[in-house]
């Protein structure tokens, strides 16, 4: 899927996905649907019942896994949409909202607590801390897997507004989008992200 991901970004830029048969596409489209699900709704918190540190650790890194892989058919799924021309048969309205849940999910619950500790839930269940002691408390250092989903869902984030200037969305997409769009400008530390956003809620409210 993470090579698949690559490939659509090029042959998106070389402006020939449409000279693949429709068919194909949807059907490539329809199996994307099914991986982005798998990751759609995963919590990557650390499970805290398990016994060991090393079992812990095992079962994040398959968590992870399985999260990068529905990001990776997130953008092959948009990199097909966004490509010149193509036919209408690709606007496939159950895959654009697949897309729009896994990123909003992951966003929320995994990239935000990690950039910004204002998001994070204290798992002990102790008092909770001022924004600012949160923040000063916080380290900088990410996890590789982190920081290579945190770029997938930028690319993600900004190809929808792509989509958008292409294909019109229900109203109902177009609130959570929305919502998708303005958040980030409230948390710190996610400012490629936020450059990201500014141009999906400028193509939101071109509509």
């Amino acid at each position: 899927l993470s090579e698949l991901g690559s490939e659509s970004a090029k042959i998106k830029a070389m402006g020939i996905m449409d000279k693949l048969s429709t068919d194909k596409t949807v059907k490539v489209l329809n199996i994307l649907e099914k991986n982005i699900q798998d990751g759609s709704k995963l919590s990557t918190l650390l499970n805290h019942n398990n016994d060991t540190e090393d079992e812990e650790r095992l079962w994040r890194d398959l968590i992870m896994e399985r999260v990068t892989k529905s990001a990776d058919a997130c953008l092959t799924a948009i990199n097909i949409m966004t490509s010149p021309n193509m036919p209408k048969a690709v606007y496939i309205e159950d895959v654009i909202e697949r897309v729009i849940q896994y990123t909003k999910f992951h966003l929320q619950n995994t990239l935000y607590p990690q950039y910004d500790p204002v998001y994070r839930v204290d798992p002990h269940g102790g008092g909770l801390l001022s924004s600012k002691a949160k923040r000063a408390k916080c380290s900088t250092h990410k996890q590789r897997v982190i920081v290579m989903l945190y770029n997938k869902v930028c690319d993600i984030v900004r190809s929808l507004s792509e989509l958008l200037e292409i294909q019109l969305l229900t109203d109902t997409t177009i609130l959570q989008v929305s919502s998708m769009g303005i958040t980030p400008f409230f948390v710190e530390n996610v400012s490629e992200l936020q450059l990201c956003a500014i141009k999906l809620v400028t193509a939101v409210s071109t509509f």
